[in-house]
């Protein structure tokens, strides 16, 4: 893989913008939380939806037309209420200065982190995993924390919160389709992340549960920042403090949650579909057979890889971006609306 196609600039790490990205339900809120818990960070308690939502849904920001839509639309939004900034103060900041995505977020949050008297400001959007390239051209100095777990318990969750979407052939195996989601989205953001040398790190969820200040340090010399365990732990901001992980207590139900809850027949085509790839990341497999359905499951994989990078090109397409990226998260009360089933997004903050 290339490198990335945007001059590697000479920046100062300790004031540098971290993203806690990966797969959904891996981990990035807990990681998140962990480095807001750690001091330093602007406290955003929020997804910004800023890459994958918002810029295919209102298009080029250099227009200023698109960027005031966007600009007036995010003003009446719960995410501008959680900013804590002035409506007059930062909509003429965002009208004068945006010209792009990255432009956007970062007027945002340095404001955000200006306001707070913070050093710094942190961002976790898991989708933005696919936006690393872009992000990196507009926000030069970005560094990317990639979180990675077990397959089969992202999986799991992901089809128990109803979050896969199965083709309608497919809809009695949730979990399976969930389990390729999950291949195709770390496949193509490791792949981004390798081209970004120095400035992209990989962080094992377990590692982070089971191994907290260890896997703190790793991170910490990455970021150029101390991540004291006690220090989180006493600040404790969000997951950390009403963990929907094992970050503060036993790790048990958390790791390998799967091995309790998948049926025999179902680890078999999960790790079907996945398997190789759980091994190239280092994770051993389970099943004892495989199974039945073996063919169908791979031409069903094959199927769905380009099916998912068709709808991702598709979202961006400039007359199709609408159709393709919804700004719900823009309609007032939807963030707010989370807190009744996300311990990070009620207004503790």
């Amino acid at each position: 893989m290339a490198s990335i196609d945007v001059p590697s600039p000479s920046f100062d790490r300790k004031k540098a913008p971290v993203f806690a990205i990966g797969s959904p339900r891996s981990g990035t809120t807990l990681l998140f939380h962990s480095l807001l818990s750690a001091g330093n960070f602007a406290v955003f308690r929020s997804e910004t939806w800023v890459f994958n939502a918002l810029v295919p849904r209102y298009g080029d920001l250099a227009n200023p037309r698109n960027r005031e839509r966007l600009v007036e639309d995010w003003l009446k939004s719960d995410l501008h209420k959680l900013s804590g900034l002035e409506a007059g103060d930062i909509r003429a900041k965002l009208m004068a200065g945006c010209r792009n995505g990255g432009d956007f977020l970062r007027i945002v949050m340095e404001n955000v982190a200006l306001k707070q008297n913070a050093g710094r400001w942190a961002e976790t959007t898991p989708a933005h995993l696919l936006y690393m390239r872009e992000i990196k051209k507009t926000i030069p100095n970005a560094l990317f924390l990639h979180i990675i777990r077990d397959g089969r318990d992202v999986a799991n969750s992901l089809a128990r919160q109803g979050w896969a979407q199965p083709l309608p052939w497919d809809r009695k195996k949730p979990v399976v389709v969930a389990a390729m989601y999950w291949n195709w989205m770390l496949r193509r953001g490791r792949a981004d992340g390798a081209a970004l040398g120095p400035d992209y790190m990989e962080v094992r969820y377990e590692d982070l549960v089971e191994k907290p200040q260890p896997t703190l340090d790793r991170i910490g010399a990455f970021i150029a920042q101390e991540l004291d365990y006690e220090r989180i732990q006493k600040n404790a901001i969000g997951s950390v403090k009403n963990p929907n992980t094992s970050f503060s207590g036993s790790s048990s139900s958390f790791v390998g949650r799967w091995r309790e809850t998948m049926q025999a027949d179902e680890l078999a085509e999960v790790e079907c579909v996945i398997g190789p790839f759980l091994q190239e990341l280092g994770y051993e497999l389970s099943a004892k057979t495989k199974p039945k359905s073996a063919a169908r499951l791979k031409t069903s994989k094959a199927l769905y890889m380009p099916y998912l990078d068709f709808r991702f090109h598709m979202k961006h397409m400039p007359l199709l971006g609408r159709m393709f990226a919804t700004a719900e998260i823009l309609t007032p009360g939807y963030v707010s609306g989370l807190a009744h089933s996300l311990p990070w997004a009620g207004a503790d903050r």
